[in-house]
C-alpha cells in the first residue's frame, strides 16, 4: 500500500475533518504526481486537536515548537505558534498541521487577516480524498520558496481557476508584497 493510501486508511475513522496538505495536495488537485515527496502533511483545524488526540490514543504524540520536538502532554491545549504535531506508532509516522479557523472561515496563521470560507478551503480528489485547496497550499509555500515549491507553483498555476488566482494574488500582496509569483498570477 502506498504512503498516501495508508494515511487515508488510518484517518478514515477520525471524526475531525482532515485534509491532505503540502505537495501531495497539489498532486491530488492536478490528478498526477511529477515529483517524489518526503512525507505527507495532514491539515486539521486547531479547534479539533482534542478529537484528533483522542483518535490517536495509543500513538506517541509530540509537538514541534521553536525548532524542538517535545512530548504533547495529554491535557495540553496547543496554541500558536505551535502548529505541528507528530504521531508515531509501529514505525508509522504522521505529521499534522494545525490550522486556524473562526466559526466559518479558515485563517492564515501567519496573518490572521487573510481568510477563506471553510467551504472553499476543502477539495476532494477524484478518488474522494480530502485535500487543502491549491491557493492555500501555495500561500504557505510562498514564504521562502525552495526549488520544489517553485516547481509546485509552476506545475499548478495552469490548473488554477480565476477565483483561485485572484485570492492567491490578494493574499500574497498582503503578506509578501512584490512576491515573484504575482507576475504570473
Amino acid at each position: 500500500m502506498d504512503a498516501l493510501a495508508l494515511v487515508c486508511k488510518i484517518l478514515a475513522g477520525c471524526d475531525a475533518p482532515w485534509w491532505i496538505a503540502g505537495g501531495w495536495a497539489l498532486d491530488l488537485h492536478r490528478g498526477e504526481s511529477y515529483r517524489a515527496h518526503q512525507d505527507i502533511d495532514v491539515a486539521v483545524l486547531r479547534r479539533d486537536q482534542h478529537s484528533l488526540r483522542q483518535f490517536l490514543s495509543g500513538w506517541s504524540l509530540s509537538k514541534r515548537a521553536h525548532g524542538l520536538q517535545q512530548p504533547w502532554m495529554e491535557s495540553e491545549q496547543l496554541e500558536l505558534p505551535i502548529h505541528e504535531v507528530h504521531a508515531e506508532r509501529n514505525g508509522t509516522r504522521l505529521e499534522f498541521l494545525l490550522n486556524e479557523a473562526s466559526e466559518t472561515h479558515w485563517l492564515f496563521r501567519r496573518d490572521l487577516s487573510i481568510s477563506l470560507p471553510l467551504s472553499a478551503m476543502s477539495r476532494r480528489s477524484i478518488g474522494g480524498i480530502p485535500y487543502l485547496c491549491p491557493p492555500v497550499v501555495l500561500l504557505y509555500k510562498a514564504k521562502n520558496p525552495r526549488s520544489k515549491d517553485q516547481d509546485d507553483f509552476e506545475q499548478t498555476l495552469p490548473t488554477l481557476q480565476p477565483a483561485d488566482r485572484l485570492w492567491l494574488a490578494q493574499a500574497l500582496e498582503v503578506c509578501h508584497p512584490g512576491h515573484a509569483w504575482l507576475r504570473s498570477l
